[in-house]
């Protein structure tokens, strides 16, 4: 079977990640390295595995939450798209099976709030909560705060940014800690209102609420 460690031993695909992380730098967006690839990666499969669902699954959504912002290489706007199709025959190469394909497929398509992505698989709405949920400071590579965007900012004020799963309470709570000095809280909100709805949702669909406290007040 196809595994994670495979995906991440090959160097086209490296090369294909950092190339694409290197091109969305052209035009001032934050951080989508490799770093990135691997925590959302480890927290979908976390997320699929805590909630008591088949290993092999929390696997897929390790592949797929790795592999979710290849697209970029082609073009930032529409990246869940471009990726979904870039993986097909590469995995289809690789021997994966065909379902498991498609579950990637649907994941990767459907992470991007700005494309209206919805949930459509439990792989999907894992790898929809592990990205939306790295929000830090460290992928902000501008370091100028004159030049910073909205989203520069919300991400530059971040300090600290934790995701937890309680499968007996069925619960995926997101907690941030924010320097206020840089954002206020509803700024937070202005910026990410979209991404927290699609955490929501993609929580809902796992059979959990989402749960959100920043500064050690909950919020959702």
């Amino acid at each position: 079977m196809v595994d994670l460690q495979t995906i991440k031993n090959d160097p086209v695909i490296r090369q294909y990640m950092e190339m694409a992380n290197q091109f969305v730098g052209c035009i001032g967006a934050i951080e989508h390295n490799i770093a990135h690839a691997d925590l959302v990666a480890s927290l979908s499969y976390d997320i699929i595995f805590s909630l008591g669902y088949p290993r092999r699954e929390a696997e897929v959504a390790a592949i797929a939450g790795y592999l979710h912002d290849i697209g970029n290489l082609v073009s930032r706007y529409r990246h869940g798209t471009w990726g979904a199709i870039m993986v097909f025959e590469y995995l289809l190469d690789l021997g994966m099976d065909p379902e498991e394909i498609a579950t990637i497929m649907g994941a990767i398509a459907n992470h991007e709030e700005h494309a209206g992505g919805y949930a459509v698989n439990n792989v999907c709405a894992a790898v929809i909560l592990a990205d939306k949920s790295d929000v830090n400071c460290s992928r902000v590579r501008k370091l100028d705060e004159s030049s910073f965007t909205a989203r520069d900012r919300v991400n530059y004020a971040a300090r600290e940014s934790v995701l937890s799963i309680d499968a007996v309470e069925r619960s995926i709570a997101m907690r941030l800690i924010v320097d206020t000095g840089i954002c206020s809280v509803m700024d937070y909100f202005e910026i990410f209102l979209t991404k927290m709805l699609m955490c929501k949702r993609a929580a809902e669909f796992l059979g959990c609420r989402f749960e959100l406290t920043i500064n050690d007040v909950k919020l959702l």
